[in-house]
């Protein structure tokens, strides 16, 4: 029999820690999606969603049920990841640079894509790897608000309880991002290659 989320947290806070377990398993693939898409990193990804599960784990008996408990998650983890990227920033920024850089925010594909003629379902994976490879390039507030509307299928209201950010704000982050993904790939890939 499965446990509803909020069957889970009284149990777990009436002290019953090892079903912990069970929301990890639950969430963890979400979560991880998530921070990979605002770190473009596997290992910090992988440490900022353990790292979300154990802030968690520690906050469990303070959850209000306020909001839903996978909103409330994905806000930590959120947190957890926009505080990794200001201590990357700051990392980057102490470092005494003594060459100029080549600019490495141009997307340069080692194999470039051809139109094939497999069957559509692998047309489809292929447009939609294409698609989330090229949603790594956008800014973090981008790739943020375009994985949480898209990908996991977050409405406006839960984004912005998660991100604290206006409703108004969101819609203008998402249409900005939409126009930023469609110029970027429409600059990779001529339009018979990819339909978007």
């Amino acid at each position: 029999m499965a446990f509803s989320d909020e069957e889970l947290i009284s149990r777990i806070c009436a002290g019953e820690t090892k079903l912990f377990e069970l929301l990890v398993k639950r969430y963890q693939g979400k979560i991880f999606t998530l921070a990979s898409r605002i770190l473009k990193n596997r290992e910090d990804a992988e440490e900022a969603a353990q790292d979300a599960f154990v802030r968690a784990f520690r906050a469990l008996s303070k959850f209000q049920g306020d909001a839903q408990f996978g909103t409330w998650l994905y806000r930590i983890a959120y947190n957890v990841c926009l505080t990794k990227l200001e201590s990357r920033k700051n990392i980057f920024q102490s470092l005494d640079v003594a060459f100029d850089a080549d600019d490495d925010d141009e997307y340069h594909p080692e194999v470039a894509i051809e139109p094939s003629a497999v069957d559509t379902e692998f047309e489809k994976a292929e447009t939609k790897e294409i698609v989330r490879s090229t949603l790594s390039k956008l800014p973090v507030h981008y790739r943020t608000v375009l994985t949480l509307f898209y990908l996991e299928e977050f409405s406006y209201e839960e984004i912005c309880d998660l991100t604290k950010l206006p409703i108004g704000t969101i819609k203008t982050q998402l249409y900005r991002a939409r126009t930023a993904l469609q110029k970027l790939l429409s600059q990779m890939y001529s339009k018979e290659e990819v339909l978007v």
